[in-house]
């Protein structure tokens, strides 16, 4: 067997080396190998020595859900698609203008990284929504993980804090979760922030719990002991973990109140912007994605007074966060994202609306080794295409996963034996890093 993999060329022993490996270990196993061979051979792979690698310990994603307007926004044109409202100048060297709602992101925009080039193929919310958490298409046959899901796979658990690692925060009723990985990777959801977690607390005395878990794990343990499989095992980590965190003392995290009364107005005292001061409470104690959600952004009709809504609340809540992370010391070790399913037309339609436009929208970074007052690519004069660098949802997800610190090029086998990558072979946009 040795002299006959030594005649091997150096592409087939390559690939005798992964299928051995796979069937004996499994690729779980193998963290690195795939990239390594790849950077070997002269692949374009992103690792330790490529910029941004690894800066983000934590990610807040702010969703904007209903398909957010770039040229209202974060792309304002001053021609025939100009809009309501007039932009604003931004106070960044490589930023021009933002959109005339955002007067208080416009003064912190020397924080931000515009990706102005975004272009996806659907133009639907719920596939454009799934595209932009996964990097996947929706197939009939798989769900695939979210990003929060990706990192607990590569990174494992975080050690020394019994939070989840993923938090989705104002969470809407589809959300693509673990996907294939176990159940315990799951996002745990908060559909209130001023709320917090529901249910958490005992409903008996500390003896009688005590009691009836004993119980229940003395009933329990045979069938765990005939039935050792991966689905039995997952159900069991994910009950034990959820004992841990009922115990906990991080569970404080959750707590607005804690807040003193100024800190919740600046963020706005709506669901958002709680939304937005639970992420950097959590962050703070050590979750390591959490997603906010903001809906409204469906705009088919009077665009202007929407704008003046949804503007006012994004533009106080993103600022205050931004702000608020860097006073604690907390914006070099935390990238915030802000992305939607698609952005919307160029032109205002007859009920002074904009409709679904998948062709042209921007998403933002900030902080965790992002460029300060920069643009990624730009559309065309009117915000109908990209006019350069044009990057995909893939690409933009596997930004994410590099600041991460993911291997992005590393293939993981579902367990219908389906090869699988973090953004579906997106390509990091390497410049937007410092």
């Amino acid at each position: 067997m040795k002299s006959d993999l030594l005649r091997l060329n150096d592409a087939n022993r390559r690939d005798f080396m992964l299928r051995t490996a796979k069937s004996v270990l499994g690729v779980s196993l193998l963290p690195g190998i795939s990239a390594k061979m790849a950077a070997a051979e002269g692949a374009s792979v992103s690792g330790p020595g490529t910029p941004g690698f690894g800066k983000a310990k934590h990610v807040i994603y702010l969703w904007m859900a209903g398909g957010m307007t770039h040229i209202d926004t974060f792309d304002p044109k001053t021609g025939a698609t100009k809009g309501f409202s007039d932009p604003i100048k931004a106070k960044a060297d490589s930023i021009d203008y933002l959109g005339g709602y955002l007067p208080k992101l416009a003064e912190n925009a020397s924080k931000l990284t515009l990706i102005r080039s975004m272009s996806s193929k659907t133009g639907v919310h719920e596939s454009g929504t799934y595209i932009m958490k996964t990097g996947y298409e929706p197939r009939g046959t798989i769900v695939h993980p979210a990003m929060g899901v990706w990192a607990s796979h590569f990174l494992g658990r975080i050690k020394d804090v019994t939070l989840p690692d993923s938090v989705i925060v104002n969470s809407g009723s589809s959300y693509p979760g673990a996907g294939f990985f176990p159940p315990a990777m799951s996002p745990i959801p908060i559909s209130n922030p001023e709320t917090g977690l529901q249910n958490i607390q005992p409903t008996t005395t500390d003896n009688q719990f005590t009691k009836r878990i004993s119980l229940m794990n003395e009933f329990d343990s045979s069938f765990r002991k005939k039935f050792q499989s991966e689905d039995v095992k997952a159900y069991s980590e994910f009950y034990d973990e959820t004992l841990k965190l009922m115990k906990s003392e991080d569970l404080k995290a959750f707590d607005l109140s804690a807040e003193s009364p100024d800190t919740r107005e600046k963020y706005g005292r709506n669901n958002f912007g709680q939304g937005c001061l639970l992420a950097r409470r959590l962050v703070e104690s050590g979750v390591r994605f959490v997603e906010v959600q903001m809906g409204g952004w469906d705009m088919h009709n009077t665009i202007d007074n929407a704008m003046t809504n949804n503007g006012n609340t994004l533009d106080t809540a993103f600022s205050a966060l931004l702000l608020d992370l860097e006073a604690k010391g907390l914006l070099e070790s935390t990238m915030v994202v802000l992305g939607s399913e698609f952005g919307r037309t160029p032109d205002v339609n007859e009920n002074d609306g904009r409709d679904h436009y998948p062709l042209s929208y921007t998403t933002v970074l900030a902080g965790a080794g992002a460029k300060r007052g920069y643009t990624y690519g730009a559309s065309d004069k009117e915000g109908r295409r990209p006019a350069d660098k044009q990057a995909s949802p893939q690409d933009f997800l596997a930004t994410v996963g590099h600041a991460m610190g993911l291997p992005v090029d590393e293939v993981v086998m579902s367990p219908s034996n389906r090869p699988f990558t973090v953004a579906d072979k997106g390509t990091p946009l390497l410049e937007v890093f410092a």
